[in-house]
């Protein structure tokens, strides 16, 4: 039979997918097989050619889960995705089902019976992942079988897209601020001082910060798809296909210490590890059930923690400061043209979603060293920015309308940084309701970008300020208030984060978050209003008991003015939006000329308080 992943709709193959994976799962003597939206290297993008889940089923979200029965089958995903997943799925074949309300443990232990397989792909899940899988077998009667090789793959051959090989790139000192023998000796140092003898690495912007590399295998972050074993003696073995080290100056920039085999002789490499019975450190929330696996069954000695690269990366050098900042002022040039762009062309009704979307692209396209978006453009307007997570398309797609509230959240990719901004902007008059709740969702920000904070806090303990002002209301939004971002690499980068949950990881100079508030209101209008912010160290008097932290905002791009009710703002928060302005004006006036150039000098002018 021949599929393509692409261009899938509930309309067309999907029937003849999952009839052809059934056939496929009783030759192997299956009952059913589990299908994440997942690769072996287990990151947030994942490449068209191992994009199962969407194959399968036409569901294309970002985070989700298929099972597949012999007579049954169920499509999970979170909250993100409630209407996508109905749109894109065929309910005659999926029934979908909340990831978190009604997990696929607790479905499986339900529909399953004594005798059944369930058969997994150990590479494409976590050890953590799979776990409930186990108990929800046993509980069942069942049996959770790792497949040696996937069933889908052996269905899915014609028209698959082939895997990436786009050839790695060198992130040069000057941008990187650190060179990758100074990085690898650090991690290096830290392994002998636990006792191990080697560190696996399975995530790929691990391995491209540590050896100063960038790539292409993803959309939206620039990273070569591989995996690295680091030794104690800052050794490195790169399993990476070679057709990516064809660009000149990439192995004398790796050096005789990193050397490099193709991703198949990993297995050889972790048996080896065992067969010494090596001390080996794994991140065991981020490696595959694969990977762990083969380590203990060859005899390695496992020493389980979180992944060494991800603090050092985190928390920005001095030239990764640099170059964030810069990209931060061209991104804004950008911005502040769009805007201008939409606040002459939108109220004609001739703006749609997706045109909108892309002149935006055409407009950060134009400034250096622009490699691309960041992640996908979320552009609703309406009752489409009530969605979190909506992605326009030619289906869903709105012209902005006088009334409308318009969302806009994206970002771009620059070689000296990475940038993600979110604006809630009015098309034509808004009403005193859309003002006062984007007026509380501005306290919220502002409260985050003001906090001044001792050493140790932690990004959990910073969230109920984003919330308080909405809280006072019976409002709030079900989203984290910050994440992570990475320097020229992944938009959304841990360890730290500004959420609800909570988080054991103290706030250090030089990490970059976002500050993310937000209010839905379903079928109305969403409200969001982001900047990034960078940890900083805060100059104080000596009469201060302990040194504090605090933030310094990278965005420079105005908030919109129309939708502000001053007089909910107090004396504090009204110095703050007044100082954010004029240090708007000031940075970014000057590179602008022309109509954009007037419309930021009216965008930051002093708001009315009386």
């Amino acid at each position: 039979m021949t599929f393509t992943a692409t261009n899938m709709s509930k309309s067309s193959t999907g029937g003849e997918q999952l009839a052809a994976l059934r056939a496929e799962l009783a030759r192997r003597d299956l009952t059913g097989f589990v299908v994440p939206r997942a690769d072996e290297y287990l990151g947030e993008y994942v490449p068209p050619s191992a994009q199962r889940l969407a194959w399968l089923t036409g569901f294309t979200g970002s985070a989700g889960l298929a099972v597949v029965l012999r007579d049954k089958a169920a499509v999970f995903s979170d909250g993100r995705y409630t209407l996508q997943v109905r749109a894109e799925i065929d309910l005659s074949l999926f029934e979908p089902l909340h990831l978190l309300e009604f997990p696929p443990a607790r479905w499986l232990a339900r529909v399953l019976v004594p005798g059944d397989r369930l058969g997994f792909d150990p590479r494409l899940h976590t050890a953590d992942q799979v776990e409930p899988l186990r108990r929800a077998c046993a509980r069942a009667g069942a049996e959770l079988v790792a497949c040696t090789d996937n069933p889908l793959d052996t269905v899915w051959v014609v028209d698959r897209p082939a895997p990436p090989r786009v050839p790695i790139e060198i992130q040069p000192l000057s941008l990187a601020g650190r060179g990758s023998d100074d990085k690898r000796a650090e991690i290096a140092a830290a392994l002998r001082n636990d006792g191990d003898d080697a560190l696996v690495l399975t995530a790929p912007d691990s391995i491209a910060w540590l050896l100063n590399i960038r790539g292409g295998d993803v959309a939206h972050t620039p990273v070569p798809l591989s995996f690295a074993i680091v030794h104690a003696d800052s050794s490195v073995d790169l399993f990476i296909d070679p057709a990516k080290l064809t660009n000149p100056g990439v192995v004398d920039h790796l050096g005789p210490t990193v050397r490099t085999a193709p991703p198949e002789e990993l297995d050889a490499a972790l048996d080896r590890l065992g067969a010494g019975a090596r001390r080996v450190r794994i991140d065991a929330a981020a490696a595959s059930f694969h990977v762990v696996e083969r380590l203990n069954r060859a005899g390695a000695q496992l020493n389980r923690g979180a992944d060494p690269c991800q603090m050092p990366k985190a928390c920005k050098n001095a030239a990764e400061s640099a170059g964030t900042r810069a990209a931060h002022r061209r991104d804004a040039v950008a911005m502040v043209r769009f805007l201008s762009w939409l606040d002459g062309e939108a109220p004609s009704g001739r703006v749609d979603e997706l045109s909108a979307a892309d002149r935006l692209d055409r407009f950060r396209a134009e400034g250096a060293l622009y490699r691309g978006p960041s992640f996908a453009t979320i552009s609703g307007t309406g009752p489409n920015g009530a969605i979190v997570h909506y992605h326009s398309t030619p289906r869903t797609n709105r012209r902005l309308a006088t009334g409308d509230l318009y969302l806009v959240d994206s970002g771009g990719q620059y070689l000296d940084g990475t940038t993600d901004i979110t604006r809630t902007i009015a098309i034509g008059p808004a009403g005193a309701e859309e003002r006062r709740r984007f007026t509380l969702v501005l306290k919220g920000h502002i409260a985050v970008a003001r906090a001044r904070f001792p050493v140790g806090t932690t990004g959990s303990q910073l969230d109920v300020l984003a919330r308080q002002a909405l809280w006072s209301e019976g409002l709030d939004y079900d989203h984290g208030t910050g994440h992570g971002v990475g320097s020229y690499l992944s938009v959304h980068e841990g360890p730290q984060r500004i959420s609800k949950a909570g988080n054991s990881i103290a706030l250090q100079p030089g990490m970059i978050l976002s500050n993310e508030p937000g209010y839905y209101k379903t079928g109305a209008y969403g409200i969001r209003i982001e900047n990034l912010l960078q940890v900083v160290t805060l100059p104080l008097p000596p009469e201060i008991e302990r040194p504090l932290l605090g933030f310094e905002t990278l965005t420079l791009v105005p908030i919109d003015r129309a939708l502000i009710e001053p007089g909910l703002l107090d004396p504090a928060e009204a110095a703050w939006i007044e100082a954010y302005h004029a240090r708007v004006r000031a940075e970014i006036g000057p590179l602008l000329d022309g109509s954009a150039a007037a419309w930021l000098d009216a965008a930051t002018r002093p708001l009315d308080y009386c």
